[in-house]
């Protein structure tokens, strides 16, 4: 990170919304000669390159007013700077905003003086998206080390055939023997691995089992051995009239 030297006379002020995220400012000239609290704080502020001169605390301080009267404030309009929060003599939030009325305002952005040295604080989008790069760094590197650390299963094969089990390649063994496995770093992937899949959401259930097919499947089958044939009853598409050769024959008297 770029620290700026500090200047007697500040150059053009930086255009609301700039990213300046990339430098810092640190002026320990001041730092040594007065003590850094919420009464001077502001004054300190302002020898920085975030600090807009078009601001409301400006018009306050040409008038021999406390750039943070907040009673003056709310009856201005434009951009203005609050002391949002104050940790003497180590943390300071300082909020630049765009004030519309006396109880409406807008946030612009935030900065914070931390031991001495102003930052601009990042926009939330870009901390989650550096969060997730980081995170998906070391997940990353966690499963190398998985997959670098796992027993290879089987022996290489050699122009289609495998070796046979008792003949065990050399170079295999001395190189299991250089890297042995070590317990403690299996057992902490292990734990690395195991977090991972708790904080993945659950398998979505299974889709319900249709009602009529479940009706279907509930009735019983039947099947050629469970018919019954009462006796003497004509068998399934047989009729009188078609009795074979013993219906044609004439009795003779």
């Amino acid at each position: 990170m770029d620290h700026l030297a500090p200047a007697g006379a500040m150059g053009q002020a930086p255009t609301p919304g700039t990213d300046m995220t990339n430098i810092s400012f640190r002026d320990q000239l001041w730092l040594n000669q007065f003590p850094l609290d919420r009464n001077l704080v502001f004054d300190y502020f302002a020898l920085s390159p975030f600090y807009d001169r078009a601001c409301s605390n400006e018009q306050l301080r040409m008038r021999q007013i406390h750039p943070l009267d907040s009673s003056q404030l709310t009856k201005m309009t434009g951009i203005e700077y609050i002391l949002h929060e104050a940790q003497e003599p180590h943390l300071f939030v300082i909020r630049k905003q765009r004030r519309e009325g006396p109880e409406k305002t807008t946030v612009m952005s935030a900065y914070y003086v931390l031991d001495g040295s102003i930052y601009q604080a990042p926009q939330l989008y870009s901390v989650i998206g550096s969060r997730a790069v980081r995170a998906i760094h070391h997940i990353s590197e966690a499963f190398s080390q998985a997959a670098a650390k796992l027993e290879k299963i089987g022996h290489e094969v050699e122009a289609g055939k495998a070796k046979p089990e008792d003949h065990v390649d050399e170079a295999a063994q001395k190189k299991a023997a250089e890297n042995p496995v070590d317990l403690k770093e299996a057992a902490r992937l292990d734990q690395i691995l195991t977090g991972v899949f708790r904080r993945l959401p659950a398998a979505p259930p299974p889709p319900p089992f249709p009602v009529a097919a479940a009706a279907a499947a509930a009735e019983p089958v039947k099947t050629e051995g469970d018919v019954k044939q009462e006796p003497g009853a004509d068998a399934p598409g047989v009729t009188g009239a078609d009795q074979g050769p013993l219906s044609k024959r004439v009795k003779v008297e």
